[in-house]
C-alpha cells in the first residue's frame, strides 16, 4: 500500500468516526454484559434538540450526569457535585462521549467489571432552549420538574467544562450549611425526669461526637468543638452517596458497637436549605427517621418517647453508658450545655460485660 493509500484510508477512517458519533460509546460497552442501550447504527439525527436528562450515578463515586440532545446523540458532562442552585458558586462538569437518545429513559445498576459500573437512575427529565451552542459554551434555558432555569456550560480545559447559573438562586430562601457548628450538650442528672410523656430517649452511646456537613454527595465532618476532622475512611463518600443531592447537617456519635465503629445519627441541623434549629426536637427526629439513613458504617439511632425506665434497662443490659433525655418540644442549642438534655448514668441493675 501506497503512502498516499494510507492517508487516504486514514482520513476515511476519520471521516467515519466523525459521522459515528456513537463509536467512542459503543466502543466502552460490551452489549452482552450491560443493560444499558447499545445501538448498532450511527447516530441519526432526530428529534426537536429540546431533551434534557439529569441522572443519578452512583459508580466508584457519586456524581450526576447531564444530557442535552443534540443532533441525534446526547451530550454529556458528568458533574460530580450536581447542578448549582445559586449564580454565587460554579460545578465542574467533565465533558463525556454522546450518549444515544435511548438512555433520556435509562435506568439500571451497570454490572461490576463494566465502564461506570454502578446505578443509574434519573433524577430529573424535561425540555430544554438552546440560547447558543459553541465547541466552547453553551448556553440552554431548562425546563424540568427539579430544576430549572438558565445555564451556561463554558470550556475550561480539554474535557473539562464548568456550569453555571444564569438565573438569581432557584430558592431564595435556602440556605447554605454553615461552615461550624458546634452541638449541643446534655447536662449530667442522675435521675430521669418525673414527667416522661414530655421526653423521649436514646441510649448514651459513649463515642466520640461528630458532625456532618453532607452536600453535593460528599461529607466533611468537625468535632464537639466545631473543628475540622478527618472521617473514619469511606464513611464520608459513602454517607455523601446516600443523601444524594440533599443537603443535611447531622449530629451523631463515632461509637464502637460489637467491635466495628458505627456512626451513630441522632439529630439533623439543617435540611434542604432550612435551618431547623428553633424545629422541636420531636419534629427533627421525624425528619431525620424520614431519610431512611441506614448502612453498614452508619446508623439512625433509635428513640423512644415516653418511656425512659424501660430505655435505662435496655441501655443496662446492653452495657451503655446511660441514656440521654430529650425534650419534645426542645429546639437545638449550638454549643451549649442545656437542661432540655439530660445525660442520666444506666440503671443501677446494669449487668457488667455486655456489649459495648
Amino acid at each position: 500500500m501506497t503512502p498516499k493509500k494510507r492517508k487516504k484510508d486514514a482520513e476515511d477512517d476519520e471521516n467515519a468516526a466523525e459521522r459515528d458519533r456513537l463509536a467512542e460509546y459503543r466502543g466502552r460497552r460490551d452489549p452482552g454484559r450491560t443493560p444499558e442501550p447499545v445501538p448498532r447504527e450511527s447516530a441519526v439525527p432526530r428529534g426537536d434538540d429540546d431533551t434534557f436528562v439529569v441522572q443519578e450515578h452512583h459508580a466508584s463515586s457519586l456524581h450526576w450526569d447531564l444530557r442535552l440532545e443534540r443532533d441525534g446523540v446526547l451530550v454529556s458532562w458528568a458533574v460530580p457535585k450536581g447542578l448549582p442552585w445559586s449564580p454565587d458558586t460554579n460545578h465542574l462538569a467533565v465533558h463525556t462521549e454522546d450518549h444515544p437518545l435511548e438512555y433520556a429513559t435509562f435506568e439500571g445498576e451497570i454490572p461490576r467489571g463494566e465502564y461506570g459500573a454502578g446505578k443509574m437512575t434519573i433524577w430529573d427529565a424535561g425540555t430544554y432552549e438552546t440560547e447558543k451552542w459553541s465547541e466552547r459554551e453553551v448556553k440552554i434555558i431548562i425546563h424540568g420538574a427539579r430544576v430549572s432555569g438558565r445555564y451556561v456550560l463554558f470550556r475550561t480545559g480539554g474535557r473539562n467544562w464548568m456550569i453555571h447559573r444564569m438565573d438569581p438562586p432557584a430558592d431564595p430562601e435556602a440556605e447554605p450549611l454553615p461552615e461550624s457548628l458546634r452541638p449541643m450538650r446534655p447536662v449530667e442528672r442522675n435521675r430521669l425526669p418525673r414527667d416522661q410523656d414530655a421526653w423521649a430517649f436514646e441510649f448514651a452511646w459513649g463515642g466520640r461526637r461528630l458532625v456532618a456537613y453532607v452536600e453535593g454527595g460528599r461529607t466533611r465532618f468537625t468535632d464537639d468543638r466545631g473543628r475540622a476532622v478527618d472521617g473514619p475512611g469511606g464513611l464520608g463518600s459513602r454517607l455523601g452517596a446516600a443523601l444524594g443531592a440533599r443537603p443535611a447537617l447531622l449530629d451523631g456519635e463515632l461509637a464502637v458497637l460489637e467491635g466495628r465503629e458505627i456512626y451513630m445519627i441522632y439529630d439533623v441541623a439543617h435540611l434542604d436549605g432550612r435551618p431547623l434549629l428553633e424545629v422541636p426536637y420531636r419534629e427533627r427526629r421525624e425528619r431525620l427517621d424520614a431519610l431512611e439513613l441506614s448502612g453498614a458504617r452508619w446508623q439512625t439511632a433509635p428513640w423512644f418517647p415516653g418511656d425512659g425506665d424501660a430505655v435505662r434497662d435496655a441501655a443496662a443490659g446492653q452495657g451503655l453508658p446511660g441514656v440521654v433525655a430529650k425534650r419534645l418540644d426542645s429546639g437545638y442549642e449550638p454549643g451549649e450545655e442545656s437542661d432540655a438534655w439530660r445525660l442520666v448514668p444506666g440503671s443501677p441493675t446494669r449487668r457488667p460485660g455486655g456489649r459495648a
